[in-house]
């Protein structure tokens, strides 16, 4: 299942993003700490790259993460120049109250009456991003939902006298090029609901929890997990709680969003869907496959070729 989603407003908010970086001083990207590189936009670090701005990259919903693979992650991002990696919750006011000294520890020549620190706060749909403005600025000022891109326009605010703030819409980018992170960013809520199918999410969801996390779904529901597949696992929530359609047979679809709430959610537990090895571990799978298809594709167009050469040789 390839998922892809990029309504047309996100192509309007990369256009804004681009014009605005450059007169901003520091990218905040807002990561969701279950999923970092699968919730890294492309898009965002080819324009802060390209106008060389640093990134504090908050790893958000640390709190429903595995700390060992977040421990990870933040020594992967660390390791990258002009980067700062921040595991955080925006439920805790503490952690909130430290991102304006990282910021300004990152851009040290701004943040002055005269050269006030802009700050541009950036990520994909549904990772936070409205929460956290709301927790720095302690009012409302961003609408909040659980469901994927609700804000939907830039808007600039005041961090105190010396901060600026310019809150971007929640933005994925066209082609998401490893069927594992479309996956992974459906099950994490990512995308608009029109563009998945939850059972065919949850089963994926299922074989990562039975690889990484069985466990868990032990604790969780009580399963004997011998003979278990994917799709047994999701079977198994339905008939835990229940869910049976008109005939008596398993709610599958009812079955799917429940194990999936119950992820979002962190009932499951803390879970990371990938760690700085398995992404590497995945990439290289991914330029395997390209390569195969590549020679695959020459292979057609050599014998097309040469079906053509003869044929016109032939009359």
């Amino acid at each position: 299942m390839s998922i892809q989603w990029y309504p047309g407003h996100m192509n309007a908010a990369k256009k804004k993003a681009a014009e605005q970086m450059e007169n901003t001083d520091l990218v905040i990207e807002v990561l969701d700490a279950r999923l970092p590189e699968a919730s890294c936009n492309p898009m965002v670090e080819e324009l802060r790259l390209f106008r060389q701005r640093p990134c504090l990259k908050i790893l958000n919903k640390v709190d429903l993460a595995d700390p060992v693979a977040t421990a990870a992650w933040s020594d992967w991002y660390n390791a990258q120049e002009g980067v700062t990696a921040y595991p955080m919750t925006t439920k805790k006011p503490a952690d909130v109250a430290r991102i304006p000294d990282l910021c300004l520890s990152l851009a040290p020549h701004r943040g002055v009456p005269t050269k006030p620190l802009r700050i541009m706060i950036m990520g994909i749909p549904n990772v936070g991003k409205s929460t956290l403005m709301n927790a720095l600025l302690k009012k409302k000022v961003a609408k909040v939902g659980d469901e994927p891109a609700v804000t939907k326009i830039q808007q600039k605010l005041y961090l105190g006298k010396n901060i600026i703030l310019v809150d971007t819409p929640g933005m994925l980018w066209p082609k998401i090029a490893l069927a594992s992170d479309g996956l992974m960013l459906a099950a994490s809520h990512a995308v608009g609901s029109n563009a998945l199918i939850e059972e065919e999410v949850a089963v994926f969801l299922a074989e990562v929890l039975l690889e990484q996390y069985p466990h868990l779904l032990v604790a969780r529901y009580g399963f004997n997990l011998d003979g278990m597949d994917a799709i047994a696992v999701v079977e198994g929530v339905a008939a835990r709680r229940g869910y049976r359609i008109k005939g008596g047979d398993l709610d599958f679809e009812k079955g799917a969003h429940t194990f999936l709430q119950d992820y979002r959610t962190g009932t499951l537990g803390r879970i990371s869907l990938e760690t700085p090895v398995s992404r590497a571990a995945r990439l290289a799978q991914h330029d395997v496959d390209m390569a195969e298809k590549a020679r695959i594709a020459a292979e057609k167009a050599a014998i097309k070729a040469a079906n053509s050469a003869r044929g016109k040789r032939g009359t």
